[in-house]
């Protein structure tokens, strides 16, 4: 199975239940797809160098990859050269969803491109292993509208930027969206 692994830039330390899912990931020989910033995707390109794991892609934007702990294969994307900022970065994040069978996302209820990893995953119909670090729980993320409820639980700004992001009219929420999720427990 190929995994797509991803998570905020801010985020740069992986707790121990999200080093116990990598650890699982390790011991189904499954493929790793991660992208090359800095913060959580290094993070884990570090977890998985230090335990010689050699099934790692590494994607990069132009194919130009900022960080590659293990010298793994890279994956370039090719993006047009007018493309900048957020775009430019979330066209390899884009392909890595579509290369995917399974999206593995750690999620601090703020940043934009992981909030966008998980929008591209569920849109493709791919379920997410959602690590939400401010409850330090996972949830079994499987349609778009568990990602909207989630939104709109982590307020108002999140939720317009889901609602920028999907490009999806909203509807009131009434639910609580975690109530709606699915709790993994391994």
């Amino acid at each position: 199975m190929k995994i797509f692994i991803g998570g905020p830039r801010a985020l740069k330390v992986i707790d121990r239940n999200v080093d116990e899912g990598l650890k699982k990931i390790m011991k189904q020989n499954d493929t790793v797809l991660v992208g090359d910033a800095n913060g959580m995707d290094r993070a884990i390109q570090q977890f998985f160098f230090e335990h010689r794991y050699r099934d790692v892609f590494v994607y990069a934007s132009q194919g130009k990859a900022r960080n590659n702990v293990g010298d793994w294969p890279i994956q370039g994307v090719k993006v047009p050269d007018k493309v900048k900022g957020f775009d430019f970065y979330a066209a390899k994040d884009k392909t890595m969803a579509e290369n995917a069978d399974y999206g593995f996302m750690i999620w601090n209820g703020k940043s934009k491109g992981t909030l966008n990893n998980i929008i591209n995953l569920t849109k493709q119909n791919k379920k997410v292993l959602l690590y939400y670090t401010p409850h330090k729980k996972f949830y079994m993320i499987s349609e778009i509208t568990a990602v909207e409820k989630l939104a709109a639980a982590c307020g108002e700004e999140i939720n317009r930027l889901f609602l920028s992001l999907s490009s999806k009219k909203s509807e009131v929420i009434t639910d609580t969206a975690l109530e709606q999720m699915t709790l993994y427990n391994g």
